[in-house]
């Protein structure tokens, strides 16, 4: 708990001035004012966060953090949570989509075992930090401890910490776990206080019937550990996973050493919100990279004022949307530092009435 405290007091609001001094240079290159859109908001945000009128992001690296959910037993998902350690066994390999988009975009992977119901022993590549053998089924009582929450968390932050200290310069967020939709769905739902019904989605592609069943399971769950929607590490614990405590402690732990942190998609997003409602001020360290085709994704996103970058259709998790959104990040900080301005191009700029 002292290292999640001091990371929560650590984290400020961007500057205005570190804004102004980026769009002064994007007024000077040759082009019309604001006639590249969102890539130039990009770069006004890198500026501000980083603090540096030249930043670089010449490191990247997303966090595939996994883990198994004791909800599943309830029949909310189309998989058996056996396929969660085969997926991370397929990642770690390099063989998933994550790992695809991650070469393209040229930013390393690491994936982090947070809480699979599985022994891996040592295998070269995945990173052990787990907290416990998947969560509770949380139909029947709270998925975690809150220290067993707070651990996790925490478990983000020291990994941001890590990897700040290694050089990288932007950092992704990503997910493995069956069932894991249905703890985002019940984050969601009552940290934004929206019907459960209206933020519940198919997940891994399940039935109608399946996913009346979900819903009204989340519900009954919710009724049941009766999380405080003031309290977040309290609805972490209650209705939340492992790897979502994760990914919150990934955003505040980036947001503390003024690290662009790209959050993925809707499991992704949760745990972003989870980091949010501990500390509204990691906002402006956030690029929201797509919108997902989870129904609650975009409830979420409102909710703290996020726009996302990209919207195809995608709902894989890994991480994947937030090695293409990190493209276009990039993109914007290109065109900031290597767009010629008018004088270096000799063109006029002054505009006609």
């Amino acid at each position: 708990m002292d290292l999640l405290e001091k990371t929560i007091k650590s984290i400020r609001p961007v500057k205005d001035e570190w804004y102004d001094t980026a769009q002064k240079h994007l007024d000077n290159l040759t082009k019309p004012p604001g006639s590249l859109g969102r890539l130039e908001e990009f770069a006004r945000r890198l500026v501000a966060i980083t603090e540096d009128a030249r930043p670089i992001l010449d490191k990247k690296v997303i966090f595939t953090f996994a883990g198994d959910h004791g909800i599943v037993d309830e029949g909310v998902s189309a998989y058996p949570k056996e396929v969660t350690p085969q997926m991370v066994f397929n990642i770690v390999a390099g063989g998933a989509a994550i790992n695809v988009l991650s070469r393209h975009a040229g930013s390393d992977v690491v994936v982090v075992d947070i809480g699979v119901d599985h022994d891996f022993g040592t295998v070269e590549g995945l990173v052990d930090r787990k907290v416990m053998r998947g969560t509770r089924n949380f139909a029947k009582g709270p998925a975690m401890t809150r220290e067993e929450a707070v651990k996790c968390i925490e478990c983000g932050i020291e990994l941001a910490d890590s990897y700040a200290l290694k050089g990288y310069r932007i950092v992704g967020t990503g997910e493995m776990g069956i069932g894991n939709t249905t703890p985002s769905s019940a984050i969601v739902a009552v940290l934004t206080g929206s019907p459960v019904a209206e933020v519940t989605g198919r997940g891994t592609g399940i039935s109608d019937d399946a996913l009346s069943r979900k819903a009204r399971v989340i519900e009954e769950a919710i009724r049941l550990n009766n999380p405080d929607p003031k309290d977040a590490i309290d609805v972490l614990s209650k209705v939340g996973g492992t790897e979502i405590g994760g990914i919150a402690g990934l955003v505040l732990g980036a947001a503390s050493r003024r690290i662009p942190v790209v959050v993925d998609g809707f499991i992704s997003t949760a745990g972003a919100l989870i980091a949010h409602s501990i500390q509204p001020s990691v906002k402006d360290y956030m690029f929201a990279a797509h919108q997902s085709v989870e129904r609650g994704h975009r409830m979420a996103l409102q909710a703290m004022g996020l726009t996302p970058i990209l919207d195809l259709g995608m709902r894989l998790g890994e991480g994947t949307g937030a090695a293409l959104a990190m493209l276009l990040i990039e993109g914007g900080l290109k065109i900031y530092e290597e767009m010629a301005t008018f004088a270096e191009a000799g063109v006029t700029d002054e505009t006609i009435n």
